[in-house]
Order: C-alpha cells, then structure tokens, then sequence
C-alpha cells in the first residue's frame, strides 16, 4: 500500500544480485535460442541443397550472379558503350576509305568507273 500512495518502496538487499541473475539467465536462453536457430537454419539449408542437386536447380544467388552476367553480355553493343571501342571501319582510316571508293566503283557502269580510275 505504501508504495501505490507514493510512501517508500522496500529495498530488497539481494535485489542487485538477484537482478544480475535475471538478466544473465535471458541472456543465456537468447543464446541458446539463436543457437537453436542456427542449427534448425543448417538443416533447412542442406535439405534445401539436396532438393537442388537432385532436381539440377541453382541458388538464388547463383541465378541472380547469371542474370546479371547475361544482362551485361547484352548491354555490350547498347549505345552506351565505351569510345575506346569503336567498331573497325569508322574510323579515320584512309584504307577504309580507298575500300569504300573500290566498292562504289564496282557498281558504276564501265565509262564511269574508267573516268574514276584515271
């Protein structure tokens, strides 16, 4: 009743002690839980990986790592590429160039072809 009408609490002289205990006994069971865990967490895994070897199925991560892999094979003609890689033949090249005028050459009729060559 005293301590409902703001009197003084009793002080327990072993309440440190038993409090220290307490918290170490929590501390013990969250441990034992996360233990638990742990253990229940590698069993679900290694019937997961049986399931996977046995039917040829591939991580998530796996999958994700070769989707990523995939997209960036595709992305490597995109227009976003490097300007190191310029593909031969836009270049500044004169060789590019005499090939460039043989072929329109090869399709001028002969008088004409005959006034380029000269």
């Amino acid at each position: 009743m005293g301590k409902m009408l703001g009197g003084e609490e009793e002080k327990d002289p072993d309440a440190a002690k038993k409090e220290e205990e307490r918290q170490e006994a929590l501390r013990q069971q969250e441990e034992e839980r996360k233990a638990k865990h742990a253990r229940m967490e590698a069993e679900r895994e290694k019937v997961r990986q049986t399931i996977r070897d046995k039917y040829g199925l591939k991580k998530k991560e796996e999958k994700e790592a070769e989707e990523k892999a995939a997209m960036e094979q595709a992305c490597e003609g995109s227009l976003t590429r490097p300007k190191k890689a310029i593909p031969r033949g836009c270049g500044d090249d004169e060789e590019d160039e005499e090939s460039i005028l043989d072929t329109v050459l090869k399709y001028l009729p002969g008088p004409l072809q005959d006034m380029f060559k000269k």
